[in-house]
């Protein structure tokens, strides 16, 4: 008996060690590849389909889609908590695959079932009819499973894949995790591009049905993918998350508020623990960790209770988080700004979007692509050309710190504000020239490419800023909080779309006091799109400031610290000598 038991467990141990594996690749990369291809080629468009379907203002459509884009932006946070507190890697992927397929197949059924959106009516010649409660509440359900689903997949597919190659512990996988890291990024960047170019390119030309039709194909074949491969994956126990961490620093901080700490207090730390006594920054959070009843600790010395005693390594990590959070604010100003993605579609569909004198024309909804291909072209020239050859000049090694690069980003994010004003004011004047002001579809002579330089402008912001900031967070934060560091980002876009769209809606109740249409009107040619972007330049001018404030108030980085040493050492070795 005992042979068969020690044979059963030998058998489990081999299937367990043979699992994973670069085999599992293409089948977790397929997945999110395929499930941002869907949902990114949903985006451009929607306002148009919004406008023109279901009779929705401009201004109450580009609301909704910041909600939507907020909600999936949020979506990754709680997709993370409950992949490391409960659910583990493989089932939150698979729930949120499977609810990215059914919101997208909903979105899909608003263009096959008439009933599901309110009858066609010219909303420019007629009074048309408002979507019912019912419609509505079908469409914003479906917005609402495919962000959970992108909260689903996103935060995890690269931790999952990782954890395929990992689980072996083989020194030779150093090269195979680079290796997949770099087919993932590549993977989603050539998804992103081909949403923002074919399917959009498919929804101009093929229409609706067709064109929300493949976003659920290409889900269906996200799900499939990845739930073929199921008994190849290595499905490795959850442990527990770091937001309960922190939920259990605050709510003991709070429960020994009225503590003083003394200089004889002991705090709670683990022997593996590289520090035991927490930092003076935040005091009020070392009462976390104070140890007020010896019977509270274990004898293998661990908290009987963590919701009444807490480690010091839980407190940092708190306090590192904290200690991040105003620079990371700073960085919601460019996130707004790149959110500005309808406005750009409405002007580029009055607008020549053909190409020289050739019979084809960009879709409206591609001009993203500029944005895309602008990150893409400077991360290869400031990693491969800029930074070698001043290198080289200089005869030292050159690095931009990582404060630098987002104060950079930010400016020239403002720069992309001000050029949208600018290109539309002259495309408002165009229209008023040519009397297309009552024909908000009417086509001005003037072309679209007017509007390729300011989506340059944000995906240079975005490629400085944006890498800064999460380069930022990784190497400010514990090792221990990376899953944090790569959340910290999304959570700014999230709460960057639902700033903007508390700024949309003051800009258009305020302007809409004395006149019947304000500044975001239906009618693009009536409304004032220009005033709107200089409000927007105004705050990104202003945030320049905070930044420096917050710049300042950290400190200098890890990278700075660095550099300081050895230059302080010399200084030392100097004084010595003298």
């Amino acid at each position: 008996m005992r042979e068969e038991v020690e044979e059963v467990n030998h058998q489990t141990h081999l299937s367990t060690r043979n699992k994973g594996g670069l085999i599992t690749m293409p089948f977790i990369i397929a997945n999110e590849a395929f499930e941002k291809m869907g949902s990114y080629g949903l985006v451009p468009n929607m306002i148009v389909y919004l406008m023109n379907d279901y009779k929705i203002g401009v201004a109450k459509g580009t609301n909704i889609l910041f909600f939507w884009s907020a909600a999936s932006n949020f979506a990754p946070i709680f997709g993370a908590f409950l992949s490391d507190s409960y659910l583990g890697h493989f089932i939150t992927i698979g729930l949120g695959s499977l609810f990215s397929l059914m919101g997208m197949f909903m979105m899909w059924l608003t263009t096959m079932v008439p009933q599901l959106k309110p009858p066609p009516c010219n909303q420019f010649l007629e009074t048309c009819k408002s979507p019912t409660h019912s419609q509505f509440a079908f469409l914003i359900f479906a917005f609402i499973l495919i962000s959970i689903g992108s909260g689903g997949v996103r935060p995890c597919s690269l931790a999952f894949g990782a954890q395929q190659i990992n689980h072996k512990n083989n020194p030779n996988d150093k090269r195979a995790i680079e290796s997949f890291f770099g087919w993932y990024y590549a993977a989603s960047a050539v998804a992103v591009l081909i949403a923002f170019t074919s399917i959009v390119y498919i929804q101009d030309h093929a229409g609706w049905k067709i064109g929300f039709g493949v976003p659920a194909l290409l889900m269906v074949l996200s799900v499939l993918l990845f739930f073929v491969a199921s008994s190849l994956y290595v499905k490795i126990k959850v442990e527990k998350s770091l937001f309960t961490s922190f939920l259990q620093v605050i709510v003991v901080a709070y429960k020994n508020r009225g503590i003083v700490i003394a200089p004889a207090d002991r705090f709670h730390y683990l022997q593996n623990d590289s520090d035991n006594t927490p930092t003076e920054r935040l005091r009020f959070l070392n009462k976390a960790c104070i140890i007020r009843n010896p019977k509270d600790v274990k004898p293998e010395g661990i908290a009987s209770n963590p919701w009444r005693l807490c480690t010091v390594k839980q407190v940092e990590e708190l306090k590192s988080l904290i200690r991040v959070l105003p620079l990371w604010s700073s960085g919601l100003m460019m996130s707004i700004n790149v959110s500005q993605s309808s406005f750009p579609v409405l002007q580029a569909n009055t607008m020549d979007r053909h190409i020289s004198t050739s019979t084809f024309q960009i879709p409206a909804g591609s001009f993203p692509f500029f944005t895309m291909a602008t990150i893409a072209i400077w991360v290869v020239l400031y990693d491969r050309i800029i930074i070698p050859i001043t290198s080289r000049i200089l005869q030292k090694p050159v690095h931009l710190n990582v404060k630098l690069r987002m104060g950079i980003g930010l400016i020239v994010s403002t720069l992309a504000m001000v050029v949208s004003a600018i290109v539309e004011h002259l495309r408002r004047r165009k229209a008023i020239e040519e009397g297309l002001v009552n024909d908000p579809r009417a086509v001005v002579n003037m072309s679209a490419m007017w509007l390729v330089p300011q989506y340059c402008l944000h995906g240079l912001a975005e490629a400085l800023s944006a890498i800064a900031q999460n380069e930022f967070f990784y190497s400010e934060l514990p090792e221990s909080m990376s899953s944090v560091a790569g959340s910290l980002f999304l959570v700014g876009m999230g709460v960057a779309n639902l700033l903007a769209s508390v700024i949309l809606s003051t800009v258009e109740k305020l302007t809409k006091r004395n006149v019947e249409e304000g500044w975001i009107a239906t009618n693009i040619n009536r409304g004032h799109y220009d005033y709107y972007y200089w409000v927007l330049v105004i705050l990104s001018f202003v945030n320049l400031f905070y930044f420096v404030g917050c710049s300042w108030a950290y400190g200098p980085c890890v990278d700075e610290r660095v550099k300081e040493e050895p230059k302080q050492g010399a200084d030392e070795n100097l004084e010595r000598d003298g």
